[in-house]
């Protein structure tokens, strides 16, 4: 059986009832109720995108259980194309809301009571923030061993350790007693194929894993769990020519970027403090000093980066696909003799 819902969430200054669409799969059989969800922030649409394929795909049905997709979460900022909501609070800080509160707070308590409080699991999905990219990742609260087993079976490579900011929406559903996690991946205001097909194929392997799906779970050559991370940040102002791409396996020491003038003389190099995979990056070149440039993922000690690279190499997949893909983005560039000594 599937259905089509909405419900009333707020109200347009234009005095019409904003409604959240719903779409619901459900089987004869019980089983976990599982939500699946984007646009959290109204400007993150690859989720929705994927999200679309997998209510277009009418093979897309549980064996038991039921599915809970919901394309778009923050309706009033996608209708903006906006990150925030129209009082520029963001939804994904203002869980798990009340009735008599913000604007926020009043549509984060309606989704908790909705969606939340009628699942047994859930999987978010979100994109980097503006002028970012992300390679794909999942995140969540591993010492939930509900989160730890959604997380690894996603099949990502790369896993993120931690509980989430308070009022997040995935560490209140934790809390709440719905193990909850989130796959990070692509870019703002866009549907990319490499994303949305990593989404698609993280979806399935869950729901495989709570025995909701048949077929076998797809999973990369290797995954490894990040416990910290640290964003590189621009020395100085200028122009940046970029050495490393999203997803990147990288050695301590190694050039990330190098930031030169307008004219093209080169300023300082900034090169990588551990061995660490490129989780993010800037798509946006020109900086001033303290500006974000790459997040890198702290390997775990032990992971020899040569290796991990050599098994990515051997295998033609979604992984290597995605990385070129993302990299599109930016110009990479092999860094010069000359700037490698700044």
């Amino acid at each position: 059986m599937s259905q089509d819902i909405h419900f009333a969430v707020s109200e347009s200054y234009s005095s019409m009832t904003v409604k959240i669409p719903i779409h619901v799969r459900r089987a004869k059989e019980d089983g976990p109720v599982v939500f699946v969800t984007a646009a959290l922030h109204g400007d993150e649409i690859n989720g929705t995108g994927a999200i679309r394929q997998l209510i277009q795909d009418n093979e897309f049905y549980p064996l038991r259980g039921s599915i809970v997709m919901v394309p778009v979460l923050n309706i009033l900022a996608f209708d903006r194309h906006s990150r925030y909501l129209p009082d520029r609070r963001d939804l994904n800080r203002s869980f798990p809301g009340s009735a008599t509160g913000s604007l926020a707070n009043r549509m984060a308590r309606t989704i908790f009571d909705e969606i939340v409080s009628r699942c047994d699991y859930g999987i978010d999905l979100h994109t980097a923030a503006i002028r970012r990219t992300n390679y794909p990742n999942v995140r969540g609260d591993l010492s939930d061993p509900e989160v730890r087993r959604m997380a690894e079976a996603f099949g990502s490579e790369i896993i993120m350790n931690g509980v989430g900011p308070a009022g997040a929406f995935r560490r209140e559903a934790c809390l709440a007693g719905c193990p909850t996690i989130i796959m990070e991946g692509g870019e703002v205001w866009k549907v990319e194929p490499g994303i949305v097909e990593s989404a698609v194929r993280g979806v399935k392997n869950v729901l495989r894993k709570l025995e909701m799906l048949d077929g076998e779970k797809e999973h990369p050559d290797y995954q490894v769990i990040i416990e910290k991370s640290k964003w590189i940040r621009a020395e100085r102002g200028g122009f940046l020519q970029f050495h490393v791409k999203p997803g990147d396996i990288i050695e301590q020491g190694q050039p990330l970027a190098t930031n030169t003038t307008l004219l093209g003389r080169e300023r300082s190099m900034l090169h990588a403090p551990f061995d660490s995979v490129v989780v993010g990056m800037t798509t946006l070149p020109a900086v001033s000093p303290g500006e974000p440039v790459c997040n890198l993922g702290k390997l775990p000690q032990g992971t020899k980066p040569k290796k991990l690279r050599r098994l990515r190499k051997e295998e033609n997949g979604l992984e290597g696909r995605v990385s070129e893909e993302l990299a599109s983005s930016v110009l990479v560039v092999k860094p010069s003799e000359e700037a490698s000594q700044l």
